[in-house]
């Protein structure tokens, strides 16, 4: 996943764009789930959305290096990779966040889960008028994305810089009324992100998605803060190789998240194709399956 895709990954209910799926041979029916042993010549089908991406080619050659042959499917939109390896279509897939995921399983009812992390692409706080957020007065107002996903997020970068503080500690599924306005230094406004960019001047500073960041005159250099991929409140938005619950072992598909981990060509892919934005990182796994059965939890208390 791009940074262009940041500020709409977790949207469920985008228009779908359907698109063929090529057969559907995997390398689980070929090797068994988890299975022990040479990977040599399996075919392992990967969802992707954004197949042009950098990363994509000198991945699919350094897995050919290990024996591996990876057949990337080329997905026009977000909501169809998820069931498309539910159904076994394909291996695996990669291309969201675990907040997206956690809303998938929820949804549907089912498993998959987190084998590997790839990258988070920071969200930024930006202002035409503050060059440091210990600059912005108290009481000065700071406007956020009004879309859920993207507003929880916001609240959590403007909480880790010190400008307000959520009541709950801030969650994925945080709102304006999380904001304990009387221990926090700004008001927050939420806006339509799309209309955020043309309306910085009129605020102390904004979070502006990535898709906008370029049509405020910005670069993403400019951001007065933004993510600490460090911080516990970023991880729902680390970005995954997501499989079945059965093949959370498999041998071949570790090997593939090893090598897109590890491999210099691919790390410099994406970060090309990310415009220089993506922290690479190598999560835990089991921090990842932590991070989604919590965010899953957190969304259903939200109902």
């Amino acid at each position: 996943m791009s940074r262009r895709t940041t500020s709409v990954i977790a949207a469920l209910a985008a228009v779908p764009l359907f698109v063929a799926l090529a057969g559907c041979a995997t390398a689980s029916s070929e090797s068994g789930s988890g299975s022990e042993g040479s990977t040599e010549n399996e075919v392992v089908k990967i969802g992707v959305v954004g197949k042009a991406d950098e990363q994509w080619p000198a991945f699919v050659e350094a897995a050919a290096d290990e024996g591996i042959t990876v057949e990337l499917v080329d997905f026009g939109s977000y909501e169809q990779p998820n069931p498309a390896l539910t159904e076994g279509e394909i291996d695996l897939n990669q291309f969201q966040h675990i907040v997206y995921l956690a809303e998938y399983n929820n949804a549907s009812g089912e498993d998959l889960t987190p084998i590997g992390s790839t990258a988070i692409y920071p969200l930024g706080l930006y202002s035409t008028k503050y060059d440091d957020v210990k600059d912005i007065p108290k009481g000065e107002t700071v406007a956020v994305p009004d879309d859920a996903s993207n507003q929880a997020r916001a609240l959590n970068v403007l909480q880790q810089a010190g400008l307000v503080e959520l009541k709950s500690g801030g969650t994925p599924y945080s709102d304006l009324a999380d904001v304990d306005t009387e221990k926090s230094d700004v008001k927050v406004k939420a806006l339509e992100a799309a209309i955020i960019p043309t309306s910085l001047p009129d605020v102390a500073a904004a979070i502006i998605n990535n898709d906008f960041v370029q049509d405020a005159g910005l670069t993403f250099d400019d951001a007065i803060a933004q993510d600490d991929p460090e911080d516990a409140s970023a991880l729902p938005y680390v970005n995954i190789f997501a499989a079945r619950a059965e093949d959370a072992d498999n041998e071949t598909y570790l090997k593939l998240v090893e090598i897109f981990q590890t491999n210099e060509d691919v790390q410099k892919g994406l970060l090309k194709s990310s415009g220089d934005t993506a922290v690479a990182l190598q999560t835990p796994v089991e921090d990842l399956v932590a991070s989604l059965e919590k965010v899953q939890k957190d969304a259903e208390s939200k109902k």
